[in-house]
């Protein structure tokens, strides 16, 4: 048999798996399908892999070679359990298996053929660091002050041109569209995407997107490398299919181009990464590109309750754009999932922290449970609550609320406003300053210190800690000395900031003057996540209401970040401890029992996702995935009122009028006196 000739499946297989006998009657249509393209939607907790799995195996016992399949997947890890198990179900391990995610394959390919693009094969993949060094370099031979007002950084830069990338966009849509701060400096970041890709070129360096981008370009531009690989992979499984982008879609009808041997699994209800690039209309429009598609439907549900099931069924609904699915359960009946309302974010934490404490003496292990939300910054007074009641959490982020540097940054201005000998808080805030770094930060301190400890005892004098800056412009780098005197008068205005009563301003209007007065800025040149750090902030301002000073403020935060750390080694040696997590982190993961939190209109669904139907859509979406995350137990919950100046209400997630009344338990503890 000639090399890139195969056996088709109409032959006779020799059955050596009793694949009726390990699968359900969904699943066996999906492994055994005929050839040609065919869509797998699996529900959520329908055993997906195992329907992978198999199919892989059955195909292999229909004759095709190991080297002839490629199978795609998001990690690496889960190929390497994938093929791990069909090794174990044939009995032999399969070295020529293609098994890997979509950039790892990328690279396979790339090392054999990166003379045909101008690359040597030894090229540097470069990790995100390095990516950032080399956009820096090309900052500096443009010329370009990233100090300047308006002006990305090269971490933003670096989300700039990734999004771009795997979006299928102009660097100039991506601005327009998500980086509107930036829209004036288009151009101007174009070339400096240009400059990038040919540093890179000189350096024979790629970056992780290049490992997709220069796979498709080989494919596109090269007739006879394009060929070699339609022939060589026969049959071709794509798992998470609706997680993929423009780019890796591209990739496989161009490699499916010729045989459409090619299945697809995944499920159009949890796609919820939009955000990064990913195209839910890639699964969705999968039977307009294959006409020929079969489409097999996975419903029957191994993880949840029936009354679980219910709930999921109901939030998901109302999506016009998806595959209609209902998932039934195999798990008997148990209780309804709880609805919760709750008087305010601090009685919303009370409620999880003391309801996981009795879960756990019904004989649940808090590493069995969950806490999900659609936002880091929706955690904190839980976090809070967590810490009082020495109750251990880890959280999926592997950052703490007030760890956080933009946390810290904000904390560490209103620290320096109050005490001008707070040498910590001042080498922070001068090192966020362009030009200042650890030495120049301790000169600079060494000046402030002496002007501090001579400056004026006048009591009129109502601001030292300005003056004492003020003193200092002469020592300041030349990068930072326009900077300057915008620091000295944020301070200035902090020391004697005061309310409409003339006492000294609360915290929440010190934190928010700090935004307001450039930190916003800094934030959004910064970071490509600014949008949520600036929610963190508002929320820490919500947070800081409550208290009478701000000299309370600081000290709570430092009794609680003390805490933290002096339970740091004890949580380490607990062998339980329940989750906090975003829904997006924990896409992939299940727990006996999931509270959902923060169910509140403009938070989920966020405020941004309601300008179109198609965030809309992917809110619900995620919703559903949350839900879909448990088990046995499930809580849904929101608070009345929102703290801030004064209570205001709020409403509840719009969400909450699509899961009809009568599949969830309603519980109010707004009556309820307020812990003490």
């Amino acid at each position: 048999m000639p090399h890139d000739e195969l056996p088709s499946l109409s032959q006779t297989p020799h059955v050596q798996i009793p694949y009726e006998r390990e699968l359900n009657e969904q699943q066996l249509a999906g492994v055994t399908a005929a050839p040609g393209p065919a869509l797998v939607i699996a529900g959520a907790g329908s055993g997906k892999t195992r329907t992978l799995i198999y199919r892989v195996a059955y195909l292999l016992e229909q004759g095709f070679a190991p080297d002839r399949i490629l199978l795609l997947t998001f990690t690496n890890k889960a190929a390497a359990v994938m093929m791990e198990r069909v090794a174990e179900l044939l009995g032999q391990q399969l070295p020529g298996l293609w098994g890997g995610t979509f950039h790892s394959i990328g690279n396979r390919i790339l090392r054999r053929h990166a003379p045909l693009l101008g690359y040597a094969r030894d090229f540097t993949i470069l990790d995100r660091e390095d990516a950032r060094h080399m956009i820096r370099t090309c900052l500096d031979e443009a010329g370009i002050d990233t100090s300047e007002p308006n002006f990305p950084k090269a971490a933003v830069l670096a989300e700039i041109f990734s999004l771009a990338t795997n979006t299928h966009q102009t660097v100039a849509q991506v601005v327009q569209a998500e980086y509107p701060d930036f829209k004036e400096q288009s151009v101007r970041v174009t070339d400096v995407q240009q400059q990038y890709t040919a540093h890179k070129l000189a350096a024979n360096a790629v970056d992780y997107d290049d490992l997709l981008t220069l796979w498709l370009r080989l494919l596109q531009e090269h007739q006879e490398t394009r060929e070699q690989y339609q022939r060589r992979f026969q049959y071709i499984l794509v798992d998470e299919y609706q997680d993929t982008n423009k780019l890796q879609s591209d990739l496989i009808d161009i490699l499916a181009a010729e045989h459409h041997n090619v299945m697809v699994v995944g499920d159009d209800a949890q796609s919820i990464y939009g955000w990064r690039g990913a195209n839910y209309q890639n699964i969705l429009r999968f039977p307009d590109r294959y006409p020929e598609t079969a489409r097999y439907t996975i419903e029957i549900n191994y993880r949840s309750t029936p009354e679980i099931l219910q709930v999921a069924n109901a939030a998901i609904a109302a999506n016009v754009h998806q595959f209609p699915k209902q998932l039934t359960a195999v798990r008997r009946s148990e209780n309804k999932p709880a609805l919760v309302v709750c008087r305010d974010a601090r009685q919303q934490a009370e409620f999880v922290a003391g309801h996981a404490l009795h879960l756990r003496d019904e004989g649940l292990s808090l590493s069995s449970m969950a806490v999900l939300y659609r936002s880091h910054f929706q955690a904190l007074e839980l976090q809070l609550e967590l810490t009082r009641r020495n109750i251990p959490f880890s959280l999926a982020s592997g950052v703490r609320f007030y760890e956080q540097a933009h946390i810290k940054d904000v904390a560490a201005y209103l620290r320096l406003a109050l005490n001008g000998r707070d040498e910590i808080a001042f080498k922070r805030l001068v090192e966020l300053l362009p030009g200042i770094g650890p030495k120049a930060a301790d000169k600079l301190w060494q000046a402030f210190a002496q002007q501090a400890v001579n400056g004026r005892s006048d009591p009129e004098n109502r601001s030292p800690v300005a003056d004492a800056l003020e003193s200092c412009a002469g020592g300041v780098p030349k990068k930072a000395a326009g900077a300057w005197p915008d620091f000295v008068a944020t301070i200035s205005q902090l020391e004697t900031k005061e309310d409409q009563r003339g006492n000294r301003a609360k915290p929440a209007a010190m934190i928010r003057h700090v935004l307001e007065a450039g930190y916003e800025d800094y934030l959004k040149a910064n970071y490509d996540n600014s949008r949520s750090r600036l929610e963190d902030l508002e929320q820490m301002a919500n947070y800081s209401s409550r208290f009478e000073s701000t000299e309370d403020f600081l000290t709570e935060l430092a009794l609680i970040t003390n805490l933290e750390a002096e339970e740091e080694p004890a949580v380490r040696e607990f062998d339980e401890q329940i989750r906090l997590s975003t829904i997006h982190q924990a896409k992939g993961l299940e727990f006996d029992a999931v509270f959902i939190i923060m169910l509140c209109q403009g938070l989920f669904p966020t405020q941004q996702s309601l300008r179109t139907a198609d965030g809309l859509e992917e809110e619900r979406r995620l919703l559903y995935v949350a839900i879909t995350r448990a088990r046995h137990h499930l809580f849904l919950s929101y608070p009345l009122l929102r703290t801030g100046f004064g209570e205001d209400r709020q409403e509840h997630s719009q969400f909450l009028n699509e899961i009809p009344k009568e599949l969830l338990e309603h519980c109010d503890l707004t009556t309820y006196g307020r812990r003490q």
